[in-house]
């Protein structure tokens, strides 16, 4: 018996902590992380001991909450980084982070927002906007996007889709793709206007029945 109960305290534990990981995604993922760790507690039917004990400080708990969505982050701005076409990559990275973004609320907020509970997602930011930066770059020498895009235009981007949040996630990820899709429109470069016609030489005047004569 004394052999089992370490393991049945460890089990526990682990069920414990994988219920709060499990409410933390649903709380913050739809109320965001304005949400009390108090709600987490509840909807994980732990008491606030054992919430605090597993996760100090509500940062940890956001960090550990979001790890999937941080490394899926990671490997959207690699691999557009590493596409061999420019465009590509920059179109893929805006449409990932469009869908990351509106399959919760809390990761948004986190990436987005200077909550002390977020610091790390800050260092996300900042390396999604060099990406975008260099991307950007290279974008626009093929000729593929729009001379006057800079960076800050993928923060507003961004403070725009937190717009719709408050969609029923039904239709917020459908909404998503479709603002995404406007998005790349709007930054991609015009095309080349083809040249005007010859414009056409100045018509005769026109004479009355006399010939112009008077």
């Amino acid at each position: 018996m004394t052999s089992r109960l370490p393991r049945t305290v460890r089990s526990d534990a682990r069920d414990n902590r994988a219920r709060i990981l499990d409410a933390a995604r649903a709380v913050f993922g739809e109320q965001g992380l304005a949400a009390p760790m108090r709600e987490v507690a509840r909807q994980a039917r732990v008491g606030p001991a054992t919430l605090y004990r597993h996760f100090p400080t509500k940062q940890s708990l956001i960090v550990e909450t979001f790890a999937e969505q941080r490394r899926a982050c990671h490997a959207a701005v690699r691999d557009a980084l590493a596409h061999p076409d420019p465009w590509h990559g920059f179109r893929g990275l805006i449409e990932q982070i469009c869908e990351l973004h509106a399959h919760s609320r809390g990761f948004a907020d986190a990436f987005m927002t200077a909550f002390p509970e977020a610091m790390d997602f800050a260092a996300d930011r900042e390396q999604t906007l060099r990406a975008v930066g260099e991307l950007a770059r290279r974008a626009r020498q093929s000729g593929h996007l729009r001379p006057g895009f800079v960076v800050d235009d993928l923060v507003l981007m961004l403070m725009a889709h937190r717009g719709l949040q408050d969609t029923p996630h039904a239709l917020r990820v459908a909404a998503s793709r479709r603002f995404a899709a406007y998005v790349i429109e709007a930054f991609r470069a015009p095309p080349e206007t083809e040249p005007a016609p010859t414009p056409m030489p100045p018509a005769a005047p026109l004479r009355g029945g006399d010939g112009g004569r008077r």
